[in-house]
This record gives C-alpha cells, structure tokens and sequence, in this order.
C-alpha cells in the first residue's frame, strides 16, 4: 500500500495570531485592565474587518471593511483606492487613461467633503508608483473649511505577491513617525488579507479545471462506444436499445452537473450503475460487478464525481490488461466506520507496479505528461479529497504485478459543504 503525496496550503491571519500572542503575554505581566481592554477592542475590530477583505480588493469589500479601518487607526476619515488594471483599453488609449486615471477610489468614509474624496486618487499616485508610504501635506489638501479637522493624509501601499495593487490612506489631524508606521502595519495586514483572497481565488480556479480535467476524462471513446453499442441493439432489441439510450442520459445529466456540488454517496452509486450498464452492454458477461454498500452511509454526503473516476480507471486499466475472455470483476464497497464513511473501488485485473502508479499519479497531479487519462483521475481525487478534508484523507492504492489494484477513500460524516469557494 501507498499514499499519494501532495501539497497542502494552510492560510489564516498571521497578524491576528500575532496580535493575539502579544495580548496573552500582556495579560500575564499584569499590565492592568486598559491594555486589556484596548487589545481586545483592537483584535475584534481587525475579526471585523476581515471577512470582507478575504473576497478581494473590491468596492463592496472596502466598504464593509471601512469603517472598522477608521476606527483601527483613530482617523478623521479613510479611503481605499485600488490600483487600474493594466489591462484595461487598447494600445495608446490603455497608456493615456492609465496616465489620466491610475487608480479608482472604492470607499471614502468618515469626515471631509467631496473635495478630499474627489482628490483621494491624486494623493494616492505617487504610492501606487513607487510602492512606498508617504505623508501628503495640508497645502496639497483640498478643503477650505476651518472647522475641518484633516490636515495631512497618510497613504500606505497594498500589495499582494509583490504587485502594488491599491493604496489605504488615513486622513487625519495630524501626522507622526508612529502614526505612520501604524497605517503601514494596517496596509501590511490588509496586504496579507489580500493575498489570502487570491490564494482562495486560485483554489477555486484549480478545483474547477480539476473538474473540467475529470469531464474530460470521460472518454469520448466511452462516449462513441456507448452509441455505438446502442445503435447495435436498434433492430434486434429496440426495447434494450432504448433503456440504455436512458442510462446514457442518466449519466450525461448527472455528469455535466454544477462542479462545485456536492452529493450523497447514493446519487453517486446511481450514476456509477448507469455507467456500468452502459460499459456491460459492450463487454457483455465480461465485465461483472458487484456493490455492497450499508444503507447507513448511503445518504452521506460526498464530492461529486469522487467515485466513478476511480471505477472507470478500474475498467480502462483492468480491462485493457485482462487477459482472454476470462471475466473482470469491479467491487465496490462503502461501510459504516463510525465517524467516516469507508468506501472501497476494488478490480481483479492485471495490477501495476506501485512505483509506476505513483510516478503516474505524481506526474499527473503536477501537471506533467506521464499521466495517463486514469492516473488524471485518481490524482485528481486524491487532490480534492485532501484539500476539503484534510492530508489524512488522501487516497491510498493496493496494488501489485497480478493482484488486482484496490483503491481506498474515506468520507467524515460531518464536513460537508466544504468545497472551495
């Protein structure tokens, strides 16, 4: 037996972790119920503030986030302008509407009148350029109002992997040394937040052209030599023909369905039958199979297309290699393991060598050549099982040269819905 080895990303809010620490270690010193009460007014304004930064630098996140942030850095008032696209136009207008609008303003809350809002992407070029903070003087402020309590802004970059991506700039009374490094380290956290929703955005991206990759593999010989099959029972068995015609409906609907879903283990059995039926039609009495589920796990939730990707690598492998006429038998079997449902796609066919299969697996889940379409399979629901789950629930193969191949998965009960976003 192997286990398939990939990566894990492990995110979370360093700062908050950080902040939480030091709160700890303040509590221990005695440094009275002020500290106390200050820290942990800051640690649950930051809670606040970051839910809505983790979907990305956008209008509605700034908004949500901005009030908090004024309230984190004790500011008059706050924006948050994110960088243009450099993408954005065509050839020499792409150039002069990035020189004439760098930036767009997202969110201006607190005091200040539109003067300040509509200057905000000026005072905020000069950091998007050079990736550095800056302090923008009264003289350079757009407001004659001498109850006005802005006087300098401070404007601190966000970057994410580097890329300046937008700008924060605090609006306040007046301006010191640990003032700026404060809306520094408030830019650094939001930075941080930022990069954690492209991470988020990234998996999504991998978990849906991980799904594309799995509809591929249904191979479009599959597909031919189910309408051949059933074009074959046309005239001698139309009610035959007919039947599977609906199963290969059956299993194209269920198959092409919302990627990001999940189903019950029972849906997914139902499709699997289909499938079966359909590749039991061309290989008439040789293929067998055999399904000895416990009804009490039936109506487990599992991610969709996490089974039949691993029966139709049994078939594609094992009956590509059996030998003769002799039959090949498929097995699956899901019991009751107490907290986890515990779900085996067994075949008796040829087996493999297990460092073969594992530098098939291991080249397909990078991406490499060396994968076969079954391998793409496998890997990929070694990847996802791992990333909803946990390392611990990878799959794991038993297989060798003659014995047959078994491939084992295992489903907690109580994680559903945990699909990237």
């Amino acid at each position: 037996m192997f286990d398939v080895v990939t990566h894990a990303v492990v995110t979370g809010s360093a700062v908050s972790a950080a902040a939480l620490c030091w709160w700890l270690r303040v509590r221990r010193s005695g440094l009275g119920a002020v500290a106390d009460e200050v820290t942990f007014a800051t640690l649950h304004t930051i809670s606040r503030a970051a839910p809505s930064l983790r979907n990305g630098l956008t209008r509605e996140s700034a908004r949500k986030a901005a009030r908090d942030l004024r309230s984190l850095l004790g500011a008059e008032a706050v924006a948050v302008v994110a960088a243009a696209r450099s993408g954005e136009g065509r050839g020499a207008a792409r150039e002069a509407a990035r020189e004439a609008e760098c930036c767009r303003l997202l969110v201006w809350e607190g005091a200040g009148g539109p003067g300040h809002s509509a200057d905000a992407p000026a005072h905020v070029r000069q950091v998007l350029a050079t990736g550095r903070a800056r302090v923008v003087p009264a003289e350079l402020l757009s407001c004659d109002d001498p109850r006005c309590r802005i006087r300098v802004a401070v404007v601190a970059p966000l970057a994410v992997d580097g890329r300046v991506e937008g700008a924060l700039a605090a609006y306040v009374a007046g301006a010191s040394a640990a003032r700026v490094r404060a809306v520094s380290e408030v830019a650094r956290w939001l930075s941080g937040q930022l990069e954690l929703a492209e991470l988020d955005s990234s998996r999504t991206r991998l978990a849906e052209a991980e799904m594309r990759a799995l509809r591929a593999q249904i191979s479009p010989h599959f597909v031919y030599n189910s309408l051949t099959t059933i074009a074959s029972f046309v005239r001698t068995d139309p009610e035959r023909a007919r039947d599977l015609l609906l199963d290969f409906a059956d299993f194209a609907r269920y198959s092409f369905r919302n990627p990001r879903d999940f189903t019950t283990l029972a849906e997914e059995l139902r499709s699997i039958d289909r499938y079966l039926l359909l590749e039991r039609a061309r290989f008439g009495d040789r293929l067998r199979f055999s399904v000895e589920v416990a009804p009490e796990v039936l109506p487990v939730t599992v991610p969709f297309l996490s089974l039949q990707p691993l029966v139709e690598n049994a078939i594609r492998h094992g009956m590509d290699d059996a030998r003769g006429p002799e039959p090949f038998h498929v097995r699956i079997v899901g019991r009751d393991a107490g907290t986890e449902a515990a779900i085996s796609v067994e075949d008796d066919g040829a087996g493999m060598d297990p460092d073969r299969l594992l530098e098939i697996l291991t080249a397909a889940g990078t991406g490499g050549s060396g994968g076969s379409g079954a391998g793409i399979g496998l890997a990929n629901v070694d990847e996802r099982m791992r990333q909803l789950y946990g390392e611990a629930f990878g799959l794991t193969v038993e297989t060798g040269l003659g014995a047959g191949t078994k491939v084992n998965l295992r489903v907690p009960k109580n994680r559903a819905g945990l699909f990237p976003r």
